[in-house]
């Protein structure tokens, strides 16, 4: 195990920030000087879990963040500070709903069956005035801005010195772009272990907002955050290897779509809890603005609306743009990047137990044909929809473990209670008269 006292004199690091994600996707910190960080890393640092969106009281003791030293990473722009993510424990034992741990449970359980699943997520953001109401670039405004050069490059500061970061970091980032809405962004690196990609992803937003807030900007990774747009996805590309990481149990080229009879029931997983995986992949109010939204200025939302898969398609739930993996497109840019990868895993898992069949694929333009798919299911037109979906779904619960999803079900009802209790300028302006 690396020893962060001896990380912090190698490499000039002053304090640690002792890092854990809540059960809505807020990171939660408590800033370690060096000189105590041998403590920190044996007992962990201390938190009221009451305190941040987890599914706790006043009364629990307290929560302890037990760092992760292999997962250290220095920030590059601020190289005296390095991020530490953290395992959630209480009284000795693991906290189950903590959402990292939730992702290590099940990464231990697709190993106990000789699998190794490796992912790649595409994390789109705009890039705002710091107020948040508007894009930061006014001259951003074509109809069709996706691979804009000229956009891409009044904004080069901010992307290349993410990029540079990435690099530095041994990420492999290997391509970034201005995406479909004006304002929007997409950077990409290489695929790695779920866990890792999660602690990645959970660093990569963290960084891309500090970057931005540098600039004088603000970054946001809102599904939806300006009407009429494309919004913000976080596509999920997928493989599952043997525990070594050197054989794609998905891949043979024998099969359709290069896809093997292991990766089509893992694919059947994905499809079979897909209106409940919605709970988790698309877990905000504004989520249901995404991926149910009428016609963009751009053209097309970019977002599924219906529980399809099809072979290098972009307008289906899941498509699977070459041999030995696969896309989920359904994920937005606020879903949890630990539970993201949980979910995935869970429901995966489900699906190869079970054998599951994907079902029929269908390879036509969803976005002008999709009233012609008469036998799939719709995604959930809602948030409440969808956690009544994931309740409803005993298997998928028992996957992400009882007592998380008696949590996360208990706490996603209490947002829309508070969403729906909420009276807005549209209630007024079609009500007032009646």
């Amino acid at each position: 195990m690396a020893d962060l006292a001896e990380f912090a004199r190698a490499r000039g690091v002053k304090y640690f920030m002792i890092s854990y994600t809540d059960l809505f996707g807020g990171q939660r910190a408590k800033l370690v000087p060096a000189q105590a960080i041998a403590d920190m890393q044996e007992d962990g640092a201390g938190f009221a879990g009451f305190a941040t969106w987890l599914d706790l009281t006043p009364a629990h003791p307290d929560m302890l963040a037990v760092p992760d030293p292999e997962a250290a990473i220095q920030l590059p722009w601020k190289p005296e500070v390095a991020w530490v993510p953290a395992n959630c424990v209480m009284e000795g034992d693991d906290v189950a709903q903590a959402p990292r741990n939730v992702l290590r449970k099940l990464v231990a359980e697709a190993a106990s069956e000789g699998l190794r699943v490796k992912t790649g997520i595409e994390a789109e953001f705009f890039l705002l005035t710091p107020e948040g109401d508007q894009i930061s670039d006014p001259f951003d405004t074509a109809e069709k801005p996706c691979y804009d050069q000229q956009a891409v490059m009044r904004r080069y500061d901010v992307i290349a010195e993410i990029c540079d970061y990435m690099l530095e970091l041994g990420w492999g980032p290997y391509q970034n772009d201005h995406e479909d809405a004006n304002g929007q962004f997409e950077m990409n690196w290489e695929f790695a272990d779920a866990l890792t990609t999660a602690d990645r992803h959970s660093f990569f937003k963290f960084m891309v907002k500090s970057v931005a807030e540098k600039h004088g900007l603000r970054a946001t990774f809102m599904p939806k955050p300006i009407e009429g747009l494309t919004g913000n996805g976080c596509h999920a590309h997928i493989s599952v290897w043997d525990t070594e990481g050197k054989v794609n149990a998905f891949a043979d080229l024998g099969k359709d779509l290069g896809l093997s009879d292991q990766g089509r029931h893992f694919l059947g997983g994905i499809m079979k809890h897909a209106e409940a995986l919605a709970a988790i992949t698309n877990p905000t109010v504004n989520s249901y603005k995404r991926i149910n939204a009428p016609r963009t200025t751009s053209g097309a939302t970019w977002a599924p609306n219906t529980v399809t898969w099809t072979g290098n398609n972009r307008t289906h739930m899941v498509r699977v743009p070459g041999p030995g993996r696969f896309e989920l497109r359904l994920p937005d840019g606020a879903v949890n990047p630990y539970l993201l990868q949980a979910v995935i895993i869970a429901a995966g898992l489900s699906g190869i137990r079970s054998k599951a069949d994907p079902g029929k694929r269908h390879d036509i333009d969803m976005y002008a044909e999709g009233h012609l798919v008469t036998d799939a299911p719709r995604l959930p037109l809602n948030l409440l929809d969808a956690v009544r979906a994931y309740d409803a779904d005993a298997e998928l619960k028992e996957m992400m473990g009882a007592e998380f999803s008696a949590s996360y079900t208990k706490m996603k009802m209490q947002e829309w209670t508070s969403f729906v209790s909420h009276f807005s300028r549209w209630e007024r302006d079609t009500t007032l008269d009646i």
